[in-house]
Formats: structure tokens, C-alpha cells, sequence
């Protein structure tokens, strides 16, 4: 939403013609962009020559000369205070007009945003600190916004208080979140508890902070806060963490037992509840303590019987490794070898499966992408032997900060779970990548499981990100293992027991009857071969809602999701094609009818609602009662798709739940999907397919029907002989192209 003083703002940015200073865009509404123009506008008014975005030492240093300890009603500089209410607009408070004094409103608001900050007590009163300045032109909020937690403001804003006045550190975000900066903020604030002096502390984990933590801040039970605050900075790292415990300087018996639960998940054992080195570590850096012991390792060297037996020597259980190679030119042999998965077996080692073509490159996530790899990871997965159930690790190995989790992960992992689900959920997804992104997709319900890239220290998304809940492999260090012919370079990994790998495997090689894409290039003559039957037999009829070539480009444009279908079920595409072409044609009254289920299920709705609070008379049904129709690409009814469904769930063909196509409630949602998501509507074709032929007591491999079996399946779509022959015709037509391409 625009704000007008924002807005003003903004005006103000543009009225300087200075070259360094560029415009920026009126729409009322703050940003970085904003930010950065004042921040510029500021250091111009200071004289500094070179502007930039940056609020650095020389900003500091030369406000602090010019200006002294800080600005208030005394510093008669209009612009200036033009600045600093702009930003305080920006900031959410009131600035007390743009006018270039420094008013009681002015004032007062800084008073605030010294308090929400937490600084109101370093920098009493009501003048602008250089360090306040600084931490205005940002859009790091000092409210408690989204989820932030006042659990964690409250450590916030104690961080800030407390060593704000230190040379080093700066004003932390004070919105409940955890986030990088407030994690540099805690490493500061260790390192100032320790000792360091200002030109020694610098926000790092390194080895002078982790000497320090082993000889002065290794708590127990019984350890309370004095002169140093290490048991609140201990108590900060916990919740910040995502553990409930007190924030008061003391080590209690509940500190204890929850730090216990938390050495238990992370795998920190034995746990003893004390806050010894590596519990520290984990708690302030994503690898933990890299020399602690881990149980399993993924590489991308074959594991040979002699590698096999030194992973082993050295308390490894489990190995990752690559189903395909990458998809560049003159790709690295990564991937799963012949025989490899029987000797890495054979050695006492179970495997689990990473996937991973690119992954590195931003471009490459998206909708189109993530239903690309689901079905090259299915089958490679089947090739190689996984079972059922198998975790795929899809593989996001770059650092995407939160707009491209958004924008694009999250749209690349929807897209790929729909296709899984579509397939069979015949595997189930994880994934490789830093805190964030495996925190994100497991929140949004996309995959069981996180294989977290934590050795990325300096990722964005993990700095700041407390372990996944659901997390698996924790990646912490690269080390070799075995010597000589044993000799192989790991990434070493904690297991959580979350995955404990696989250790049986049946093989499937390639399969050449399968179908393949269609040859885009074929398009105008499979239109005319199309077109020629529709007309020759009479079935160009004036009340089809869709031209057959309509029809065409339907099929044509979900050729990908029809192919996937029809090798994940090892049937022909010309099965569904055929039923898709004809059904899409619609009639025109179909609309009509899908209009009339639709009142049918808000009467339901709000009749379910009115017998929950029955005040008044209950709603009138409609009219004219239909509780299903036949809808969307393929014409499918709701009561039909769950009656394939669960047929095709008990006989494990696909995952999922037994639902009563009786119950208005599930068919409704099934139903609705059938309209809406073209999708999921032509995913059922072939569940129908292999429904019809099992109701046909058909037990014919689905790639060898006969032709007699071919019409049987096809007339159970539509129940009538006609449809089925007409089916058949248009099977063949279709037929005729895909076994060209298949050779």
C-alpha cells in the first residue's frame, strides 16, 4: 500500500540533480532502492566525493566529525533532518513532516526507535546517534513483524543495548526473527564476553572465539551470569535455535534437559545437557564442529570393494551417491556405476540417492524444469534398482536467497512433487541444499526429508537458519578416508536416522518399448491425418465446444505429462491420447452442467455450515440437483476418478488414501480438481485405463495389447461399444506416430 509520506519522500530523493544521487521511483512505498538514496543524499551533505550505497567507516567517521555524538534539535542542518524524517517515514514512524527542522514529533519519534532498537538506555534522550543514523537507512525493522517472536526480540534488542557502544558491532534487526546479521551480532557479542578487543573481534567463527568458548564458556548445571554473560548468550543461541528456554543468566535443570533434547537432535552424543564446545558450535556455526564423528558420507567417486572396506574401518554405514551424471558437455562420471550399488552393499554400507544435473545455476529452477527432472529421476532411480519408498535428494546447490526460494525453488519443487505424485509416488522427495531452502519446502509440504549442504558456512541460507526439523544428512566437512587402493575424498555426513539408506535394489536396465516425446516437427501431419477422420466419418458436429485442431494442440501441449504417464505406468500414450483428443472437444452444454454440480456443492457447503450454527431457515437447495458431472480436459467424472483411484491405490500402483466417493466432501475437492487442474485431470486418464482393464480381467502387459483388448479398455471410458471403436481409430492414428518415433 502507497504511503503519502513515503511518497514525499521520495520527492525529496529526486529534488537533488546530483549525479551520484539517482532518482527514484514515487510509488509510495519503502525499499532498499529508498535507502540507498538517502544514504547517498547524506554522505553529499557531508562533502564525501564518491557516494555510494553503502553506509561504511568513512559515512561513520566523517557524521561523527561534523556533526559530534549526535544530532538533535541544536545541529541547524535542514537537510539533514530532511533525511532523517524521510527515513523515519520510511521506517514506519512519524517524522513530523519533511519540513528540515527537528521537531518535537521528530524527536520523538527517534526517542522510539531508540527504544524499539533496544538502545534507549546506551543513548538516552532524544538526539540521533551516528550508529542509530546508520541502522535508519536500512530496511532492517525494529518492530516485531510476520513470525518473529517476542522471545527473540527481547534478546534483540538486549544484544543491541548491551554492546551497541562497542566500535565493531552494530544495531541488529529487532523484529522477533532470526537472521545472518543477528547471528554476527551473537559471534560479536561471545567474542566481546571472551575478551577480544575491538580490533580483534570480528563476528567470525574462528579459531581465537572457539579457543575462547573451551577455556571460559564450557556451562553446567549450577552456571549463572556475573561480570561475563555467557549463559545468556548460551540461553540466546538456544532460542534463536528454535528452543523454548528462559533467557535469565542462570543454567537450571530445565536449560539442561532441554539441551539435552537438543544434543539428542542434533546428533551431539553422548548428550550430557552441559554447554560444552560442540554444543556451542552447533548452535553458532551451520557445520558444527567439523572433527566430530559422522556415520555417513556422499562422494562422487565409485565406491570400490577396497574403498568400501576403509568407509567401513572408519564408522561409515551409509553413502550418497549420483543417479546421472550433470547435464553439461564432457560431465565428470559421477553417477552410480555398474555394479557398484551390489559391492557397496557387499561392504556393509546402505546407499541413498542423490539427483543432481545442474543445480548450481539459478536460471535452471523452475515449473518446467522441476516436472523435467521428476521423470529423469524416476526412472533413473528405477534403472539403478531403488525400491519403493526411496528418498530422492534433488539437489539446489547454490545460495538462493528468500525472493528466489520463492520465485524460483518452490514453483521447481511444486511442479516436481505434483509429477512424482502423477508417476506413483512411487519415490519420495527430499533435498540437497542450505537451511533455508530445506526449511522452506518442508513448511510448504514439498519433500520428507532435508540432506542439508551445511560446510556452506557463508551461505546466506544457512547463517542465521536454526537445522531442520525434518533434517536426514548433515553435511560438514571434506576429508579423505582409506589410503592406497582405499583412498577416496568424502563429504563427511551426520545421520539423524531419519533415512538409514538402502540396501536392496532391483535393477531394471532401460526400457526401449517405452514411448517418447513426439517429434514437434509432426505436428501438421498428424492435424491432417486427425482432421481427415473427424470429417470422413461424420463427426465434425455443429455443437462441439473445441475444433478438432484445438484438440490437437491440447494433446500436443501435455505431451511431456502424457509421456511421463505412459513410461512411469508402461503404457501407450495413444491410450490417453486417443480419449484426451476426443474429449476435449466438449459439448456445448457441458459448461451448462459443470455450473449446475457446482451450486449443487456450495448448497452443501452451506448447508454443513448452517447444521453446525443452525440459526434462521437452512439454505434452499438448488432448483436442479447434480452432485457430479463429467469436467475438464478429459471429461472425467468426480466418482469416477476416486473409484480409479482406489483401485489403483489397493492394487499399489500409486500412493494415497481409500476416499468414499460418497461423501460430497471428497468428491467435491476431487471434482474440483478435475475442472480446474488440467494436470491432475489428465494424470487419471490412465488410472481409468488400468481400472477398465482389470474390471475386463485383461492381465496383458499395457504395452502389448491386442487390438480386441485395446477397444475393451477404451469403451469402459465412456461405456459405450461405439465409443470404444471410435477410440480404437483414433488410438491407431496417434499409434502410428509414436511407434515411428520409438524405432
Amino acid at each position: 500500500m502507497a504511503d503519502e509520506m513515503v511518497e514525499l519522500a521520495q520527492r525529496f530523493i529526486n529534488s537533488y540533480n546530483i549525479s551520484g544521487i539517482p532518482k527514484v521511483e514515487v510509488n509510495g512505498r519503502t525499499s532498499w532502492t529508498v535507502m540507498y538514496a538517502l544514504t547517498r543524499a547524506l554522505q553529499y551533505e557531508l562533502g564525501i566525493t564518491s557516494l555510494s550505497d553503502t553506509f561504511g567507516p568513512t559515512t561513520l567517521s566523517t557524521l561523527q566529525s561534523r556533526f559530534g555524538p549526535q544530532i538533535d534539535d541544536l545541529t541547524r542542518h535542514g537537510n539533514v533532518y530532511r533525511i532523517i524524517q524521510s527515513g523515519l517515514y520510511c521506517k514506519g514512524y512519524d517524522g513530523g513532516g519533511i519540513d528540515g527542522t527537528y521537531n518535537g514529533r521528530t524527536a520523538d519519534s527517534v526517542a522510539a526507535l531508540k527504544s524499539d532498537m533496544g538502545v534507549g538506555g546506551a543513548y538516552p534522550g532524544n538526539g540521533l546517534q551516528p550508529k542509530v543514523f546508520k541502522a535508519l537507512l536500512t530496511m532492517d525493522p525494529y518492530v516485531r513483524v510476520g513470525n518473529g517472536t517476542q522471545q527473540v526480540r527481547q534478546i534483540q534488542q538486549w544484544l543491541n543495548g548491551r554492546y551497541v557502544q562497542r566500535r565493531e558491532f552494530f544495531i541488529c534487526p529487532a523484529d522477533g526473527n532470526f537472521s545472518r546479521d543477528v547471528q554476527k551480532a551473537l559471534v560479536f557479542a561471545l567474542q566481546y564476553e571472551i575478551g577480544m578487543s575491538d580490533d580483534v573481534a570480528n563476528g567470525r567463527f574462528g579459531p581465537g572465539t572457539q579457543d575462547g568458548i573451551r577455556t571460559q564458556a564450557m556451562l553446567g548445571l549450577g552456571s549463572a551470569d556475573g561480570a561475563r554473560q555467557f549463559v545468556h548468550l548460551f540461553q540466546a543461541a538456544m532460542r534463536f535455535n528454535g528452543w523454548d528456554v528462559a533467557f535469565d543468566g542462570v543454567y537450571s535443570g530445565s536449560l539442561l534437559s532441554t539441551v539435552v533434547d537438543f544434543q539428542r537432535f542434533a546428533q551431539l552424543l553422548p548428550t550430557t545437557g552441559t554447554a560444552d564446545f560442540r554444543t556451542w558450535a552447533s548452535l553458532l556455526v551451520s557445520t558444527g564442529d567439523p572433527s566430530r564423528p559422522g556415520t555417513a558420507a556422499d562422494c562422487i567417486t565409485e565406491i570400490t570393494p577396497a574403498r568400501a572396506q576403509a568407509l567401513r574401518a572408519a564408522g561409515y554405514t551409509t553413502v550418497g551417491r549420483y543417479l546421472t551424471n550433470a547435464n553439461v558437455t564432457n560431465p565428470r562420471n559421477k553417477k552410480i556405476q555398474p555394479g557398484e550399488l551390489a559391492t557397496i552393499v557387499a561392504g556393509g554400507l546402505s546407499v541413498f540417492p542423490i539427483y543432481q544435473t545442474n543445480g548450481g545455476d539459478p536460471d535452471y529452477f523452475n515449473a518446467q524444469q522441476g516436472a523435467t527432472d521428476a521423470l529423469a529421476a524416476l526412472e533413473a532411480a528405477r534403472g539403478h534398482g531403488f525400491r519403493a519408498g526411496t528418498i530422492l535428494y534433488f539437489s539446489v546447490d547454490y545460495d538462493a536467497v528468500d525472493e528466489e526460494i520463492t520465485s524460483r525453488v518452490v514453483p521447481h519443487f511444486r511442479a516436481l512433487a505434483d509429477r512424482m505424485a502423477a508417476y506413483g509416488s512411487e519415490y519420495r522427495v527430499g533435498v540437497y541444499a542450505p537451511r533455508n531452502i530445506c526449511s522452506r519446502l518442508a513448511k510448504a509440504g514439498l519433500t520428507v526429508a532435508s540432506f542439508v549442504s551445511d560446510m556452506s558456512t557463508g551461505y546466506s541460507g544457512n547463517l542465521g537458519f536454526p537445522l531442520p526439523r525434518d533434517w536426514a544428512f548433515d553435511q560438514i566437512a571434506t576429508i579423505t578416508v582409506g589410503s592406497g587402493t582405499g583412498s577416496i575424498e568424502i563429504d563427511k555426513d551426520v545421520a539423524s536416522g531419519r533415512d538409514t539408506g538402502q540396501t536392496q535394489f532391483t535393477p531394471r536396465g532401460p526400457d526401449t518399448a517405452l514411448d517418447v516425446p513426439f517429434d514437434m516437427n509432426q505436428r501438421g501431419a498428424l492435424a491432417t491425418d486427425l482432421v481427415h477422420y473427424i470429417v470422413a466419418n461424420g463427426h465434425d458436429d455443429w455443437y462441439r465446444d473445441r475444433t478438432p485442431e484445438e484438440c490437437i494442440d491440447k494433446v500436443l501441449a501435455m505431451d511431456a505429462l502424457i509421456t511421463g504417464l505412459a513410461r512411469s505406468f508402461r503404457m501407450r500414450k495413444s491410450l490417453m491420447q486417443a480419449v484426451i483428443f476426443w474429449e476435449y472437444q466438449a459439448d456445448f452444454t457441458d459448461e451448462g452442467v459443470d455450473a449446475l454440480v457446482a451450486a449443487y456443492f456450495d448448497w452443501e457447503e452451506a448447508h454443513a455450515a448452517w447444521e453446525q450454527n443452525p440459526v434462521g431457515i437452512p439454505p434452499t437447495p438448488p432448483a436442479v440437483i447434480r452432485d457430479d458431472s463429467s469436467t475438464g480436459v478429459a471429461q472425467i467424472f468426480g466418482r469416477t476418478a476416486i473409484k480409479a483411484r482406489n483401485h489403483c491405490i489397493r492394487a499399489d500402483v500409486i500412493a494415497g488414501t481409500i476416499q468414499d466417493m460418497e461423501d460430497w466432501r471428497a468428491r467435491r475437492a476431487v471434482w474440483d480438481r478435475l475442472r480446474n487442474d488440467d494436470d491432475y485431470n489428465v494424470s487419471t486418464v490412465p488410472l481409468i485405463h488400468i481400472e477398465s482393464a482389470a474390471l475386463k480381467g485383461i492381465t496383458t502387459d499395457r504395452l502389448r495389447y491386442s487390438d480386441e483388448e485395446i477397444v475393451a479398455v477404451l469403451t469402459l471410458y465412456n461405456g459405450a461399444g461405439e465409443y470404444g471403436r471410435r477410440a480404437r481409430d483414433l488410438y491407431a492414428i496417434f499409434e502410428h506416430y509414436n511407434a515411428a518415433l520409438r524405432g
